[in-house]
């Protein structure tokens, strides 16, 4: 078949068949839809988490699809085979009666466009109350019942033939009412199918030139308005730019703001590191949606200053049970690293938004002073993790024995972040807060010294009990970031981590030393390279002024990262391979390329 193009748009183009339907998903930026096609039968998903269902109708990973089994079909009923050419604007469907395309009318509303013939369409929604009328059909959520909690409506302008729903009564013994539509279409006829938890349904027909004109113009211009890259990065950079556009959710109840999902497949919400990271990529194309990821977690900041793990449409986390691997059961606080500053004093470099910083100083102090009041149990100025999650490493080995833990690298974090609030407090003339900053971090690295260093192992060993944590990982490494250490010193982290045994394998840096008994590559933070770790060793070595090795794993970690045709959580060190459990379409992975690729393109390193 002769390939026709069907965008003007060379950034369109560029992604044609990227966005296949099968592992990644159709959608658009602050959809909750994910559309998806399988052997010629359509479904869609909903991007959301709602924990009180998931005794109702399962976790949102496993959940069934909220409409299902949606075939095109011939006058005669027999369905046909579809041939998909998606782009991110619109997917063009040929089959032996003519041609389909999909696209969205808006973030709740699907759009097909019909060819001028006689045919079907079939499909299951999960829903009751149904209504059909001469248009097409309405079906009502009720919040009571377990099968349904979204309104559905499904619209044509295309002259109706048949017009039949089954089981449209809340008793249904799957959930699912079945509709069959039969219909006559001309030139200018469309579907439109809206799923909403709003009262309010979109039945409206529109043309379907200006739709399609509107979706292309919305993902041309996002694509346009990001900068320039080297040939060698383009195809997986634009790709990066898809993620970051169509995993936007809108704000609505707890999520203020519009903000990202760490990935529309495997994680619904917002979870404050990962939100640090897609700002860094945000702030090229737009600084107030950049700004906006740090904003929605300073919105939900606890009355002591702690910031939220995450925060869902229902709510925040500030709290989470968890067992150690002997099954005990503990119950804390969870948060996530301090970097908050070190991400807004990146965002003021780019944009010069003095007013930004003067909106989040006071809140980042905040959370800077309530990790030094409620995470040091023993008063020793060494701060202690007292939940996994908090690390944002939650399935690492250094927590298998249960916590609280002290380790390098939370400790490290909070010197990066009191080294950035006394930049902050120097722009905003804060002349008293400037020695005070840098005093607290200078204080804190010395103390990361003398409580974490081990001379003969050349490493910095986490602690629990005052006992040393025997597992090497690249977090035994962290103090390097901070620029302090001595030269001897860190000569000796630095044979760790170019040492082809440890750390500097094909794809570095794994997170648990390939030597390490319990190094495991396929298993998150147990072994696997993720590329967000790799990003803040790349500025520590430019910081101790390792310039050529910070440029050598830049460029390690851009090669990884477009070895593959998707962006994934994390990867296999030896192989560069995505690890079977590691979330695909994935945000931070996709940030770090897009600010990599553009500082590389640029002679930069980062």
């Amino acid at each position: 078949m002769v390939h026709v193009i069907k965008t003007e748009s060379v950034f369109l183009e560029r992604l044609r068949g990227r966005i296949n339907l099968q592992a990644i998903p159709f959608s658009e930026r602050g959809s909750r839809l994910l559309v998806f096609c399988r052997e010629n039968h359509f479904s869609i998903r909903l991007a959301e988490r709602w924990a009180k269902w998931e005794a109702e109708v399962g976790h949102y990973r496993q959940r069934r699809p909220v409409l299902d089994d949606l075939q095109l079909c011939d006058e005669h009923g027999v369905p046909l085979e579809l041939n998909l050419t998606p782009y991110p604007h619109a997917v063009f469907i040929e089959t032996r009666v003519g041609e389909f395309w999909l696209t969205f009318l808006n973030e709740e509303t699907l759009y097909l466009k019909l060819p001028p013939v006689r045919g079907e369409i079939s499909f299951r929604v999960m829903a009751s109350h149904a209504r059909a009328d001469r248009r097409g059909g309405e079906f009502k959520g009720d919040p009571e019942h377990r099968r349904t909690h979204r309104n559905v409506a499904y619209t044509t302008n295309a002259r109706l033939l048949e017009n039949e729903i089954e089981n449209g009564a809340a008793d249904t013994t799957d959930g699912y009412a079945r509709v069959k539509l039969k219909f006559d279409a001309d030139t200018d006829s469309a579907f439109v199918l809206n799923i909403t938890p709003r009262l309010g349904l979109q039945r409206s027909v529109p043309r379907a030139e200006q739709v399609l004109q509107n979706a292309e113009r919305r993902w041309h211009d996002w694509f346009a308005a990001a900068p320039a890259v080297d040939e060698a990065y383009a195809p997986q950079y634009y790709y990066a730019w898809w993620i970051l556009r169509a995993g936007l959710l809108s704000s609505r109840f707890f999520l203020t703001r519009e903000a990202m999902m760490p990935s529309m497949l495997h994680y619904v919400g917002v979870w404050a590191w990962d939100a640090f990271f897609h700002a860094l990529a945000y702030q090229y194309i737009d600084q107030d949606l950049a700004e906006n990821q740090i904003r929605i977690l300073l919105d939900h900041q606890d009355e002591q200053g702690m910031l939220p793990d995450a925060v869902h449409d229902e709510g925040t986390i500030l709290r989470w049970q968890f067992r150690d691997k002997h099954g005990n059961a503990y119950e804390a606080d969870v948060t996530k690293p301090p970097l908050v500053a070190w991400t807004a004093l990146k965002l003021y470099a780019k944009s010069g938004n003095r007013d930004f910083l003067e909106e989040v100083y006071g809140p980042v102090a905040r959370w800077n002073y309530w990790w030094f009041k409620a995470n040091d149990d023993d008063e020793d100025g060494i701060i202690q993790y007292n939940h996994p999650n908090s690390s944002g490493l939650d399935d690492s080995p250094l927590w298998d024995e249960g916590m609280p833990v002290e380790s390098p690298d939370l400790n490290t974090y909070l010197v990066m972040q009191m080294d950035a609030l006394a930049q902050i407090a120097d722009i905003l003339g804060l002349k008293d807060d400037v020695p005070m900053w840098r005093a607290h971090a200078d204080e804190l690295s010395k103390r990361i010294i003398e409580h974490f260093w081990d001379s003969d192992a050349g490493v910095f060993w986490a602690t629990r009990n005052n006992e040393p944590i025997r597992i090497l990982t690249p977090f035994n490494l962290y103090p390097l970031l901070t620029g302090r250490l001595d030269a001897p010193m860190r000569a000796r982290v630095l044979e760790h981590l170019f040492n082809p045994n440890e750390f500097w394998l094909a794809h570095p840096i794994p997170t648990v030393a390939k030597k390490d008994a319990l190094y495991d590559p396929e298993q998150m933070w147990r072994g696997p390279t993720w590329v967000n770790i790799n990003y803040l060793f790349i500025e520590g070595l430019m910081r101790c002024g390792e310039i050529d090795a910070a440029r050598l794993l830049r460029d390690k970690t851009l090669e990884l990262l477009m070895g593959q045709q998707d962006i994934f959580e994390y990867y296999n060190p030896e192989t560069g391979a995505a690890p079977p459990r590691a979330a695909s379409v994935f945000g931070w992975s996709s940030a770090v390329f897009i600010d990599l690729a553009i500082k590389a393109s640029r002679g930069e390193i980062i």
